[in-house]
Formats: C-alpha cells, sequence, structure tokens
C-alpha cells in the first residue's frame, strides 16, 4: 500500500527545503516590514519569523536549530549570531545589572538535539552564586567548576545514561551522532568529546550518591561506607529489613528458608588494556557500590602474589590448571569475577573485581569473603562451577585475609554446590555431592545466575576495555546498579512466573513419585528411604554410602551378545519352533495360537527386512519360511474349528484364506477369541486367551524394559569407548539388532493390550486396569537416557517403568538402576515442594523488604540541616518520591501475587493507581510478563 504513495511522500519531504505556504515577506507575528527569513527545525512550526521574533520565541529554548532561507535555500544559523543572550542567576527575561560574558564569549552547551554555541551572561550582584551554581540552577551540568566553557543538559546526561544502559552504545559514539546532528559535512570542528566523558562520568556519580540518600545524610558523602550504594536484592534475607524479628528462634525444620544463596563466576570478555593508571584516573567511588575497595584489594595481592594454586583433582578445569598461563600481555585486567545472588541475579555489594591472570583462588577468596562481610545468617549455599577444588584449604586461606574479612564457618552452616549446567563437566563423584537436584532445603536453585547476566553487560566490553581503571570501574558499577534495578522492577513478573511454574511441577511430580512408589516393594521402599535419609544428613562423608551411585556393573557388548543369545535360548526353549502335537487341548490351542502369531511377525519382519531388491536366495528362504508356516496353520485350523465353529461360518463365506495362492502366510487371520468380536465362542477359550495375553503383555513389557537398559548401554559404550570405521560398523550392527528386538517387542505388546481391550468386558475382567496402558511411542524411554534433552529436575518416568515388580530381582531385573531412579524421583518431588515454600517466603520478603526501604526514605526527609527553605524542600520532595515509588512497587507486586499471598494488608486498598506514572519520569513499572523489563535504574 505504501509503495504507491512514495512520490507524493517524496514530494512533501523535498517541499520542506522551500518555504512552503509562507512566501509573505512580512513576519507573520510582528506584521512589521523586517524580511521573514528564519525557521526553527526544533519548534513545531514551520512558519517563517523575522530576527527579532525568533530571539524573543527562543527566550526558553536557546538549543533549538535555526536556519536561514537566503533566497535560494535554508542555511543553518545560531540563535547566538541571532543576538539570543541567556542571562544566568535571574528570570527569564530579567536582566542584570552587573552581567558577566563567558570566557571569551565562547560556550558550548551539549543538549539532545546537538553541540550549540550559546551566548550567556553569567550574574555577578553582590548576591549572586558561583558560575558553577548558576548554571546547575539552569539545569546544565558544568564540565568543571573552575571558569567552566562547556556544559550539557541535564536532558542529554539522562539521555545519554539511559541510552548506554539498553543499546551499551559508548559515549564516543554517542557524542559523535551529536557532532553528527549539529553538521554532518565535517567541515565544524569544535571538539568537546572529553569535557562530555567527563561530565558523564561524574553525572553517573552524582546520580548514584543521590539515589542512596547520602545528599539526606548528615556525614554527606564523606561518610559514605564500602558497599552502600549497591542496590540490594529484595528476596534475599535481610536481617532488620526484610526478616521477621524472630527468625532466629524459627523452628529447626524451617531454618533453611532463611539461608542466603551465593553464586560465584568469572567474566574474560570484560578485560582492560594497560592504559593509564590508578594515580592518574582514580575511580570516584572507593568501592561504595560493586567493585571492591581497589588499594586494598591491590595490596591483598600483592602479598599473596606468589602463592602456588592446587591443580584440580576432578576433570581438567582450565579455570584451576591455567590459572597462572592466562594471556596476560598488554592487559592490566584479564576480566572481572564476580559474587552475585545466586537465585535472583543481583550483584552483591563488594562482590566485584578484576582479575590479572587467570581465574586465581586469591582474587576470588577476597571477593567472596568482602560481600560477606557483615553477613549475621546462619545458613549459606555458595555455587561456584569448580566448588569442588575451591572450597578445598579454603578456611586456611581466609587466615591470610584481613580480619574484618573473616566469617565464622563454625557458626555458620556452609554447603557448596556446582552450577547445573557446568555439573556434567565434573566426574561422577561431584555429580551427586556438589548437586543442587540431590540436597535438601535449596528448592529449584541452579547456580547458573552469573551466567545469564553476562549477555547484558558483555557488549560493553568494547568500550571499557579502552578505559582508566577508574572510569571502567565507575562506568561498570552503574550498569550493574542498572541492572539490579531492572531485577527489583521485574520481581513481580520473575516470583509469580516460577511460582505458577513451580505449583504445576510439584503437583505433577509428587503424583509421578506416588505412582513410582506404589509399585516398590516395602522392603526396598523401607530399606532405600532410610538409606537416601541418612546420606542426605552429610553427603560428603565417605563412610555413608551414595544411594544415587550403581553398585552393579554395567552391561558391556560381549554381556549384551550374551544376554541376546539367552534369550533366544529361551525362546526355542519354550517350544515357539517346535511343530504342533496332533492331540491339542483348549489351553494349547490358544497358546499355540499365539505362537503362530508371533511367527507371522517374524515372517513379516523378514519380508520387511528383505527390501526392494532382493536375490534369489533370499526368495527362497522367505518362501520356505511361508510354506512352513502355511502347514502349521492349517494342522493348527482343523484343531480350531473343532472348538470355535464361528471360524468354520466365516471360513465357508469364502475360499479359505490358506488356500488362497495370493495371500501370504503371514497376513492369514487367525480368528482367535479376541477376533471374532459379536461371533460366538466358548468362554473357557477366551479366559485362556485372557490369561496368556495379559501374560503376554507383561512379557513383552519385561522384554521391552531390557532392551531398552542393554540399548542404552551399548549407546553409552559406543559413544565413549568405540573409535573408527570397523569398530562403530560392528557397533552400529548390534544397535540395530537390539532396536529390532525392542521394535518387536512393541508390537506384541500392542497386539496384547487391544485383545484385552476386547476380552475385557466380555469377561468382565477388572484387575487389569491401572496396571497396564496404551503403550505410545513416547512411553518407549530408558531409565536414563544418555542423549535426552530432558534436566535433572524435570525428568519424568514413562508408566512402563513405574510398574509392580519392577524392583524384584531376577535374571533381567535391573534393580540397581530402579532404586537410583527411585531416589531421584524422590528428590524431584522434594525440590519442587521446597521451590513453592521457598518462593512464598520470598514473595513476603519482597513486600517487607520495600515497606522496609519506604519508611526509611521517610525517615531521611529531616535528617539533613539546610541553610534554605528551597534546599530542604528539594530534600524532602526527593525523599517522598522515592518511598512512593517503593510503595507503588509494593502495590502492583501484591495485586500480581494476590492469588498466592494469604491476605493483602490493608494499605493495598489505599495505594495510589498504577496505571498514572507519568508524574515519575523516571519510572517506569513493567508489563506483567516474565522477560526482563527495560527500565532505568531507580529515580
Amino acid at each position: 500500500m505504501w509503495l504507491g504513495d512514495r512520490d507524493y511522500y517524496l514530494a512533501e519531504l523535498i517541499r520542506l527545503d522551500g518555504r512552503g505556504d509562507y512566501t509573505s515577506d512580512s513576519c507573520c507575528q510582528c506584521n512589521v516590514s523586517a524580511p521573514a527569513q528564519f525557521r526553527c527545525d526544533d519548534c513545531c512550526d514551520v512558519q517563517l519569523y523575522c530576527q527579532d521574533c525568533v530571539v524573543v520565541n527562543h527566550l526558553r529554548s536557546p538549543t533549538h536549530r535555526i536556519k536561514e532561507w537566503t533566497g535560494s535555500f535554508f542555511q543553518p544559523t545560531s540563535l547566538k549570531k541571532l543576538g539570543l543572550r541567556i542571562q544566568l542567576g535571574h528570570a527569564i527575561g530579567e536582566n542584570c545589572i552587573l552581567p558577566r560574558k563567558a570566557f571569551n564569549d565562547d560556550f558550548v552547551l551539549i543538549d539532545t538535539n546537538g553541540i550549540h554555541q550559546i551566548a550567556i551572561d553569567f550574574c555577578a550582584c553582590e548576591t549572586s552564586q558561583t558560575h558553577t551554581r548558576q548554571l546547575l540552577r539552569m539545569g546544565w551540568f558544568p564540565s568543571t567548576s573552575v571558569d567552566p566553557r562547556t556544559a550539557a543538559t541535564f536532558r542529554v546526561l539522562q539521555h545519554y545514561q539511559i541510552l548506554s544502559f539498553e543499546s551499551k552504545a559508548s559515549a564516543y559514539e554517542f557524542y559523535h551522532s551529536l557532532v553528527r546532528i549539529s553538521d554532518n559535512t565535517g567541515l565544524i570542528k569544535k571538539d568537546r568529546y572529553e569535557p562530555f566523558m567527563r561530565m558523564v562520568r561524574e553525572w553517573r556519580h552524582l546520580k548514584m550518591l543521590k539515589r542512596f540518600g547520602r545528599g539526606h545524610d548528615p556525614a554527606s558523602v564523606s561518610g559514605t561506607k564500602e558497599g552502600e550504594c549497591a542496590v540490594l536484592c529484595p528476596a534475599c534475607p535481610q536481617p532488620g529489613k526484610n526478616l521477621p524479628s524472630d527468625w532466629k528462634e524459627a523452628p529447626k525444620a524451617k531454618q533453611w528458608l532463611y539461608s542466603l544463596f551465593v553464586a560465584i563466576d568469572a567474566n574474560f570478555r570484560l578485560k582492560r588494556r594497560a592504559i593509564s593508571s590508578d594515580e592518574a584516573d582514580p575511580s570516584l567511588s572507593m568501592g561504595w557500590s560493586y567493585f571492591v575497595e581497589e588499594k586494598k584489594f591491590k595490596t591483598h595481592l600483592k602479598e599473596h602474589l606468589s602463592q602456588t594454586q592446587e591443580r584440580s583433582s576432578c576433570s581438567n578445569h582450565n579455570a584451576v590448571n591455567m590459572a597462572e598461563t592466562k594471556l596476560s600481555q598488554g592487559l592490566a585486567a584479564t576480566g572481572v569475577g564476580t559474587v552475585d545472588c545466586a537465585r535472583h541475579n543481583f550483584k552483591r555489594p563488594n562482590g566485584v573485581g578484576d582479575l590479572q591472570k587467570g581465574e586465581k583462588y586469591v582474587n576470588m577468596d577476597y571477593l567472596f569473603f568482602s560481600t560477606l562481610r557483615n553477613n549475621c545468617l546462619n545458613a549459606l549455599n555458595v555455587s561456584y562451577d569448580i566448588a569442588c577444588q575451591w572450597h578445598k584449604n579454603l578456611w586456611s586461606r581466609m587466615e591470610s585475609l584481613p580480619e574484618s574479612h573473616h566469617i565464622s564457618y563454625l557458626r555458620v552452616f556452609i554447603r557448596f554446590f556446582v552450577p547445573k549446567f557446568h555439573l556434567p563437566a565434573h566426574i561422577n563423584k561431584c555429580q551427586t555431592m556438589f548437586s543442587f537436584n540431590f540436597t535438601r532445603f535449596v528448592g529449584r536453585t541452579d547456580g547458573e545466575a552469573p551466567e545469564r547476566g553476562w549477555s547484558n553487560i558483555n557488549p560493553v566490553a568494547s568500550s571499557t576495555k579502552a578505559m582508566g581503571p577508574g572510569c571502567r570501574r565507575d562506568t561498570l558499577d552503574d550498569h550493574f546498579g542498572d541492572w539490579n534495578w531492572k531485577k527489583v522492577v521485574g520481581l513481580g513478573a520473575s516470583l509469580i512466573h516460577k511460582m505458577q511454574e513451580a505449583v504445576t511441577e510439584k503437583a505433577d511430580h509428587e503424583t509421578a513419585f506416588q505412582e513410582f512408589n506404589a509399585v516398590i516393594s516395602s522392603d526396598h521402599r523401607s530399606a532405600w528411604t532410610v538409606e537416601m535419609e541418612k546420606w542426605e544428613e552429610n553427603p560428603n562423608d565417605s563412610s555413608v554410602t551414595n544411594p544415587l551411585e550403581r553398585k552393579s556393573i554395567q552391561i558391556t557388548q560381549a554381556a549384551a551378545r550374551l544376554k541376546l543369545v539367552e534369550m533366544e535360548a529361551y525362546e526355542l526353549a519354550c517350544g515357539i519352533d517346535l511343530s504342533l502335537h496332533p492331540n491339542i487341548s483348549p489351553s494349547v490351542l490358544i497358546a499355540s495360537g499365539l505362537d503362530l502369531e508371533e511367527e507371522q511377525r517374524r515372517v513379516k519382519a523378514a519380508c520387511e527386512g528383505m527390501g526392494l531388491h532382493i536375490s534369489d536366495t533370499q526368495k527362497g528362504t522367505l518362501t520356505r519360511m511361508r510354506n512352513v508356516l502355511h502347514r502349521k496353520i492349517e494342522t493348527w485350523r482343523s484343531a480350531q474349528v473343532l472348538y470355535m465353529p464361528a471360524v468354520q461360518i466365516l471360513s465357508s463365506t469364502a475360499v479359505p484364506a490358506y488356500h488362497q495362492p495370493s495371500k501370504n502366510a503371514e497376513d492369514i487371520s487367525l480368528w482367535l477369541p479376541s477376533s471374532l468380536k459379536s461371533k460366538p465362542c466358548d468362554s473357557r477359550l477366551q479366559d485362556h486367551e485372557w490369561d496368556l495375553r495379559y501374560a503376554q503383555a507383561h512379557d513383552a513389557l519385561e522384554e521391552l524394559r531390557q532392551c531398552l537398559c542393554v540399548h542404552c548401554s551399548m549407546l553409552t559404550f559406543k559413544r565413549e569407548w568405540v573409535r573408527g570405521q570397523g569398530s562403530n560398523t560392528r557397533a552400529q550392527n548390534a544397535l540395530a539388532r537390539v532396536h529390532t528386538r525392542q521394535v518387536a517387542c512393541t508390537k506384541r505388546y500392542r497386539v496384547a493390550w487391544e485383545a484385552l481391550k476386547t476380552l475385557a468386558p466380555l469377561l468382565t475382567k477388572t484387575r487389569w486396569q491401572g496396571r497396564l496402558r496404551d503403550l505410545k511411542d513416547e512411553d518407549v524411554k530408558p531409565l536414563v537416557d544418555p542423549f535426552g534433552r530432558e534436566t535433572e529436575g524435570r525428568r519424568r518416568l514413562t508408566w512402563i517403568w513405574m510398574m509392580t515388580g519392577v524392583d524384584t530381582d531376577g535374571d533381567g531385573g535391573d534393580v540397581d538402576g530402579v532404586r537410583v531412579e527411585w531416589c531421584k524421583s524422590r528428590a524431584r518431588a522434594m525440590r519442587w515442594t521446597e521451590e513453592v515454600e521457598l518462593l512464598h517466603k520470598e514473595m513476603r520478603r519482597v513486600l517487607q523488604f520495600l515497606d522496609w526501604q519506604a519508611e526509611w526514605w521517610d525517615e531521611q526527609q529531616d535528617r539533613r540541616d539546610c541553610e534554605t527553605m528551597a534546599e530542604h524542600e528539594g530534600l524532602v520532595a526527593y525523599a517522598n518520591k522515592q518511598a512512593d515509588i517503593r510503595r507503588r512497587l509494593a502495590s502492583r507486586f501484591r495485586l500480581l501475587w494476590a492469588a498466592h499471598l494469604p491476605q493483602p494488608p490493608p494499605s493495598f486498598i489505599s495505594c495510589p493507581p498504577l496505571d498514572n506514572i507519568t508524574q515519575f519520569p523516571d519510572l517506569m513499572l513493567p508489563d506483567l510478563q516474565c522477560n526482563e523489563p527495560s527500565v532505568p535504574f531507580g529515580a
């Protein structure tokens, strides 16, 4: 549709390069003879005005871009050239008796629509403020506090800060986009990039101090403590902020709900080149937010730089074994290490620091103990991808840290974990000892929180790698703060999404475990429960048997071949290939019919396996098999008609099927009792077939389970040990044979199932209901699928593994595997139950934290003595604004979580409406979705 309108769209764009309908020589505003030849690009007005009117109209808009009509085209000019002068220190339109021009009358103002030459007059009256204050009160941020000649509007600084959070655009790219907006020809050179960088950095720092109440504190900025300017996680336990006063007296069974989850990781994308130094470029904040205080950190590293790091006794982890060999030429920092909230993905205060080589313990230890300095909780869960190695000798390494960084590990219950995604890279022992899936009281925590945050911060690496040390830390601190604030605002959607999923999964996994548990013998159930509970009490005790480790020897290829040979021997012993005796009883008749049915499936499978182009030898073999089967069916049919006369009636209407030369033996209908449907049949024969079909179904399932176990073991063996084309071909052929038997078992069961469904109403059978089921393709799965996509915490066993008797001993019984899967199924149900309980607690903590924070802001209003009423009013207004933001967030969360909270508090009704957010332009509440919201950091 639009493509057809391109011509007139284009014509209208070109038309704006002329005067359009405003070709009059007189000004439309003053109607004087002065020529109307000026137009503003930023006003919503394309009329032309005279010079005097343009100046008057832009007393309040000094950064608008003006164009002058030369008689043939428009060319850019400036309000300064037209005579506009901005008087600071007075109301607009009011003149100062002692105006003072900027140095050399050369002042540059940076705004969102470009870089502008401005003519300003500072006030020099007796009551005048400093030049810097006059600019700040105008909403312009000076580049220096002494004789400023450059400034940026608050608007452009706020605009770039939010843009950098969302797009990760560098200050260089943003500044030069403003240059091109001002002049896209490159003919005008007025470089203010360095002053702009300085203003951006100072703006970020001041906004951080403002948001954390440093302007309200009588101790002022200098009284700021380490980690005090970090956005805290409202859902994590914060004593004095979101915990009940008696939380330490909670029952022992509930103490785990007050434990802290932290995750440690390193990012080697956030490098920094060896540029500048801390002396030339110090950080504006000295460890006040996320980065540790640099001087103390570097002093500690220097004292312990020569310490050697023990090598990994687990897998060959590069983070451990190659920590000393990380490429660092030309780099002052090879990356950063962080400590995060493991459940909600918040960067923790004083939990970030530079890495000089690789992921060395001396760096990560300092960060870990720095962020836990003020921790007074009794339980701590620590996730780290090399936790199995890092936690060794941790407490002896702690002794080398300052006394302020020590924690009482004898008082605090500390457990170490490996994140779920990283766990498969560890040895088998680590995969149970350090697993979130099999450890009590951790819910569905996965420990991978830091990895989710790297995608957000990695795009900044291209600009921060060329920064000085202080500027880089301040920039990353600002981005981490914005990330945490977005997480705060997004907690409403994220927690309800987790809760809805957890409630559903909890019900499903509890039902699955109950079904599994019901088919386990009482002796095994009791023994396994005791064994699992004993291990859960102390999983690190080597003297305690680990119930999650298989005790039996894994099946090898040789054993698998032996198992297949034994299956064939068993079939021969059962007489499947023997000729029938002429004296056939009713039970033998039905049993023989089932054998013939199985032989028909064998012949059909042999025929399908030969393909389209078969040799004469293969044709001969197939024909002999069919002839033998024909003779067996004829012999069996002569006895069948005596017991089942209806078969004679069915056959008399047409030429007997076995006399039709076009009918293959495997396609002949055997007319067993279950196939007669409404035809009369002796109930004894129906009962015999029922018993045999019921046994056939169970036998087919047992053989199917064995084939699945054999196939899974052979597949794992092939993947790990088989190399070379010949060996792989032989292994693939063995797998194909097992798969063929698996398909045959599936078909045999489905035939038995259909027969049982037909016979059940005739015989009023009910005992089979709930035990045997319709076998679908998705039900044919092994206990543990080596190539399955389901994670451990979400894996569900199919019904074929949850039947009564699967844990019985026997030649084919995989009791060891069933025990392991029973323990895992129990653990899955427990983790989802814990997750629901933990999410309930976290929701309450979030609301309580927001209420506490709102009250904290209320208390900040009158803490500081002010020189003027205007300053006091600003402090009160900002405190009220911040308190209201927290109350509105809490109100929204209560509404969102209403179904999962006992009762909303009384304040829930009196909160202001949520749809009116225009009064807070800095705050954008997210949509009610589980995706990450796009919001600025604070207000």
